[in-house]
């Protein structure tokens, strides 16, 4: 089946350039996010992988909390991942998780703000909620960010990402029926914040029900007639390797390129249809810029004088990846039309997505151009076309953002090999290639 016929319906919103808003920071991402839900008249639905136990976590939940007892017809939801909200972090011991929050929380207020658990598969490790975009009043705000300490930089560190406003009520209204329709009201997801829960076993035939429904879901958007005055923004869906609309357009913004592309992700471990497409790109002579964090800004880095964790060896797979990739491509480095981007500041990570092809079409998303995305998780995103660039300027100033803190890969040599790494990491990962449990791993993280 063409491609074409795989996407999402055509209709856009038309929207007017100045409802856009760029932010440049976490910290700026922290301070807007609270002054919205302070602001909200009509409506909060925050989504998220996770809000967190912590104190950026809890400052946001009392946020929304005290707007609610503020106006008791305040419409609000939470919507996380019902597995990852059930189980600390990588390493803590076990408890209630997040969840435990949500219902410490509700017994404290008179009017109580659901936090709904969305559960993607009847196992974490084969799929998640990663869908994006919260809603406050008519404006979304767009980001690949969850809540917490790190995301919100509410103490040293943080994990830098991209962040979007868009002021529009048709927008906001799809995604927010969306999320009404497509998550709340199933069967298979509850609301975290009451006690007992059922458990996953009991949920295991809606689930299944729930991920068949996803599998087939979309946006519903309303035309909007398009002028030269006019952006146009297609929210798009998928879940799963077949009949993905979200995977496709990726797909089809690559094979479009005719000129330049840029190209964020956090893992440099990408599908073989998106290598495929990169490798055709290069081949036309499109100027292909990839801008991936450095293995010390993944979030799985542990500092080599710090308790050792067999989840660190994950970021040394990723650079093994990206040096794979960039001896292939060699030629195309020395040549410039391949730029690899190294970002590096301090001890914070690196969170970015998406894609930017010849200046007029943009993809804000949370996929994160791996095989997981790819395959398991549940994700969307935001197709920008904007043929008369009007965000032009919006769009340079925040990859000029970005790039204040990468340095450019000219050599394949410049990436560390196997040797350079530190011995429990080499042990790690010589089991793990020789067992070819390294094919698995890069299915499933």
């Amino acid at each position: 089946m063409p491609i074409r016929s795989l996407l999402a319906p055509v209709s856009s919103f038309a929207i007017a350039p100045d409802a856009f808003r760029f932010l440049h920071s976490a910290a700026e991402y922290r301070q807007v996010l609270l002054e919205m839900i302070r602001k909200a008249s009509k409506r909060i639905y925050l989504v998220g992988l996770y809000l967190e136990d912590d104190a950026a976590g809890r400052e946001i939940l009392t946020a929304i909390y005290e707007a609610k007892q503020r106006n008791p017809s305040l419409d609000v939801a939470v919507c996380v991942d019902w597995h990852r909200a059930q189980r600390g972090l990588i390493g803590a011991k076990k408890g209630k998780g997040n969840a435990g929050m949500y219902q410490d929380f509700a017994e404290q207020y008179p009017h109580k703000v659901p936090v709904y658990g969305v559960p993607v598969r009847n196992r974490e490790v084969f799929g998640v909620l990663h869908l994006k975009g919260s809603i406050f009043d008519d404006t979304l705000l767009y980001t690949g960010a969850s809540f917490n300490n790190v995301y919100l930089h509410h103490q040293d560190r943080y994990r830098f990402d991209r962040y979007h406003l868009i002021q529009h009520a048709t927008l906001a209204n799809s995604m927010v029926n969306f999320i009404l329709d497509k998550l709340i009201q199933h069967p298979a997801v509850n609301d975290l914040s009451r006690s007992p829960l059922p458990s996953t076993k009991e949920l295991r035939f809606s689930i299944r029900q729930c991920r068949l429904a996803l599998g087939k879901a979309f946006y519903q958007l309303k035309h909007e007639p398009l002028t030269d005055q006019c952006v146009a923004v297609t929210p798009l869906v998928g879940v799963g390797r077949r009949r993905n609309a979200l995977n496709n357009r990726i797909i089809r913004m690559l094979a479009d390129a005719k000129k330049e592309l840029v190209l964020c992700t956090p893992y440099f471990n990408m599908p073989k249809a998106v290598l495929r497409e990169l490798k055709r790109a290069l081949k036309r002579g499109v100027k292909v810029h990839i801008i991936v964090g450095d293995k010390t800004a993944n979030d799985f880095y542990i500092p080599p004088d710090q308790p050792f964790r067999a989840i660190a060896g994950l970021p040394y797979l990723y650079e093994i990846n990206l040096r794979k990739f960039a001896r292939v491509n060699q030629k195309y480095i020395e040549s410039g039309v391949l730029s690899l981007h190294l970002w590096q500041h301090d001890s914070n990570s690196f969170h970015l997505k998406g894609l930017w092809v010849d200046q007029c079409s943009m993809l804000l998303t949370g996929h994160n151009i791996n095989p997981r995305a790819w395959s398991l998780d549940l994700e969307n995103g935001l197709l920008i076309e904007d043929p008369d660039k009007h965000l032009l300027a919006q769009f340079t100033a925040e990859y000029d953002n970005i790039f204040q803190h990468t340095h450019r890969v000219a050599s394949f040599e410049q990436l560390d090999a196997m040797g350079d790494y530190p011995s429990k990491i080499q042990r790690l990962l010589k089991k793990v290639i020789r067992t070819r449990a390294d094919r698995l791993l890069k299915r499933i993280l």
